[in-house]
């Protein structure tokens, strides 16, 4: 079932969007070579304790951290660890927000000091298949708009779209009705309407985009064939005014 938000609620979920872009923005000056991946946790766990949040990822299904920081082949998942990021590497971070009832959930990939050229290529064309779906994110519209758009716009850049991972609807839960795939042909699903949180969450690849679940721990999830992936999320809503992107830094 889909829940439409009031505007009131979507404005508690815009303040909790506001600790992750504030997250977000601490992590792209802290993020360089021998950063740990615990330590971009703690920081993370620093900024929610300051705001009195609670990490919506922390204890989630068992989750062991409230960031999934996702090195280089892995897509999602990544378990924060003593991993020292080296020249070169990528890393998603990946975090949810819960406060006063609701839960905002969003993803940035970082450069770590210099990358190559096609690698950066794909953090940009996941950023870049974000927007293209928002353009699509209308009332009256349908889901499969968005997944259609996100695909297009990936694809068009060269990059592989992954199927097995998909954004959602938002709000009490962290996990709604209605699955945003990020991929598929338009004009299909529920139609999109005034009220409706949507993370909507791109997530690219180097090379083949099928992944594969360690056996080990159960959550990381890496490309099969071991090229690097990027991830690009936030919360959005729609409404009657038009998109409103909830966990994205505003400049002064």
């Amino acid at each position: 079932m889909i829940y439409l938000k009031s505007n009131h609620e979507i404005g508690i979920v815009r303040k909790n969007g506001a600790i992750l872009a504030e997250i977000f923005d601490r992590l792209a000056d802290f993020i360089k070579p021998g950063v740990t991946t615990a330590e971009i946790n703690r920081l993370t766990e620093e900024v929610f304790a300051k705001h009195s949040a609670i990490p919506s990822f922390l204890g989630y299904r068992g989750f062991p951290a409230a960031a999934c920081v996702s090195v280089n082949e892995v897509v999602v998942h990544g378990i924060p660890s003593a991993r020292r990021l080296e020249e070169g590497d990528i890393v998603s971070v990946d975090i949810g927000a819960y406060r006063n009832g609701f839960h905002a959930d969003a993803a940035r990939t970082y450069p770590v000091g210099d990358i190559a050229p096609p690698v950066a290529k794909l953090i940009k064309a996941a950023e870049d298949a974000f927007f293209a779906g928002c353009n699509m994110a209308k009332p009256g519209g349908r889901v499969s708009d968005i997944s259609n758009a996100v695909q297009l716009s990936a694809e068009a850049a060269g990059f592989g779209v992954v199927r097995d991972m998909l954004g959602h609807g938002i709000g009490r839960s962290l996990h709604e009705d209605p699955p945003v795939p990020n991929y598929g042909g338009a004009g299909k699903g529920p139609k999109l309407r005034h009220g409706m949180l949507l993370a909507i969450e791109p997530m690219l690849t180097l090379g083949d985009c099928r992944i594969v679940t360690s056996k080990i721990d159960g959550w990381t999830c890496s490309t099969i064939d071991g090229k690097p992936a990027s991830h690009y999320e936030n919360t959005v809503a729609i409404t009657r005014e038009g998109l409103q992107i909830l966990t994205i830094s505003v400049s002064p």
